[in-house]
C-alpha cells in the first residue's frame, strides 16, 4: 500500500504526496485545474480578437474567463490537484490578459497611455518580485500566497484564503474581479462614452460626412483597408452603446481598483525589503564587507 504524505503545493493548498512510481502516472498537465487554465486562455484570446470592433462580444469572453479564475481554485482543493505549474499558469494568465486590456486602453486614450503603461509596469513588477522573494526566501515549497502577518497585515488579509466578504466570494477574488470590472467598464466606455472619447460626436449638421462618429460615413469594406486598423475602430465606435451601466459600474469599482493598486506598491516594497533581509544574512554569512582588506 502506498505511503501518503501531505505537504504545501504552489497554490498554497495542502495535497497528498504519493510514492514517485505511482505519482509519475499522473499527468500534470491535464489536471482539472490546469484544463480550466487552458480554457482561460483560449476565451482571453478569443476576446483579444473581439476586442477591437465588438465591444460586447469581448467583454463577455474576457469577463468568463476572468471569472474561471476562481474555479479553478476549487477544483484544485476539491480534486486535490494543486500545482506549482497550476500557480504559475494562473499568475501569468491574469498578468498577460489586464497588460493586454490595458494595452487597448492606452490605444483608445491615447493622452492617458502614461498612466496605463505604468499600471502595467507595476502589475508586473509587483506580482514578479513577490513571487521572486517567496521562492527565494521562503523556499521551494513555499506558496506566493502564504504572507507572514508580522511582514505584512494587509497582504495578509489580500492572500489569506480564509477571510470572505461573503459566503461565496473571497477577499482576493472580489479585489480582482472588480479591478477587472473597472478596466472593462472604461474600455466599453470608450465605445460609448462622448465624454470620455470625443470622436463619438456625431456631424448631425451633415450627415454624409465621413467625420469618425457618423453612421452615414462608408461601409469598412469598401473605405478601410485593414478592418483591425484605428480608423475601422472609430467606426466600430458609431454603432453607439448605452453608457449607463459602464459609468456606474466604473465609479462603483474605481475605489476598489486604487486600493488594489496600493496592495501593489505595498507587495512590492514587502518583497524589496525581504529580499534585502536576505542579502544582508547571506553578506553577514561570507564575512562582507571584509573590513582588513587591504586598500588597493
Amino acid at each position: 500500500m502506498a505511503t501518503v504524505h501531505s505537504r504545501a503545493n504552489g497554490n498554497g493548498t495542502t495535497v497528498r504526496s504519493v510514492k514517485p512510481e505511482q505519482a509519475e502516472d499522473e499527468n500534470i498537465f491535464l489536471f482539472i485545474p490546469n484544463l480550466i487554465g487552458y480554457f482561460r486562455i483560449v476565451l482571453a484570446v478569443a476576446s483579444l480578437y473581439y476586442m477591437p470592433l465588438h465591444p460586447r462580444t469581448c467583454s463577455i469572453l474576457y469577463s468568463v474567463s476572468c471569472l474561471l479564475d476562481a474555479l479553478d481554485g476549487y477544483a484544485a482543493r476539491a480534486y486535490e490537484q494543486g500545482t506549482k505549474f497550476g500557480a504559475v499558469l494562473d499568475m501569468v494568465t491574469d498578468r498577460c490578459t489586464t497588460t493586454c486590456l490595458l494595452v487597448f486602453l492606452a490605444q483608445a486614450f491615447p493622452r492617458w497611455s502614461i498612466v496605463f503603461q505604468a499600471l502595467i509596469s507595476l502589475d508586473l513588477a509587483s506580482h514578479y518580485m513577490h513571487m521572486f522573494a517567496t521562492l527565494s526566501m521562503g523556499g521551494g515549497d513555499q506558496s506566493h500566497k502564504n504572507v507572514d502577518e508580522s511582514r505584512s497585515w494587509l497582504l495578509k488579509q489580500y492572500y489569506s484564503n480564509k477571510v470572505v466578504l461573503t459566503p461565496a466570494q473571497k477577499v482576493l477574488f472580489t479585489f480582482c474581479a472588480l479591478n477587472e470590472a473597472f478596466f472593462i467598464a472604461l474600455y466599453l466606455l470608450s465605445f460609448s462614452s462622448p465624454l470620455l472619447s470625443p470622436t463619438l460626436l456625431a456631424d448631425h449638421n451633415n450627415p454624409s460626412s465621413i467625420q469618425p462618429g457618423s453612421p452615414a460615413a462608408p461601409k469598412p469594406s469598401t473605405f478601410f483597408a485593414s478592418p483591425f486598423s484605428a480608423a475601422a475602430m472609430e467606426m466600430a465606435r458609431a454603432n453607439k452603446m448605452d453608457s449607463t451601466v459602464p459609468w456606474i459600474v466604473m465609479v462603483a469599482s474605481c475605489p476598489v481598483m486604487i486600493l488594489k493598486q496600493w496592495i501593489n506598491v505595498v507587495q512590492m516594497v514587502k518583497a524589496s525589503q525581504w529580499l534585502a533581509e536576505g542579502d544582508r544574512a547571506t553578506r553577514k554569512k561570507e564575512g562582507l564587507p571584509r573590513k582588513d582588506k587591504k586598500s588597493q
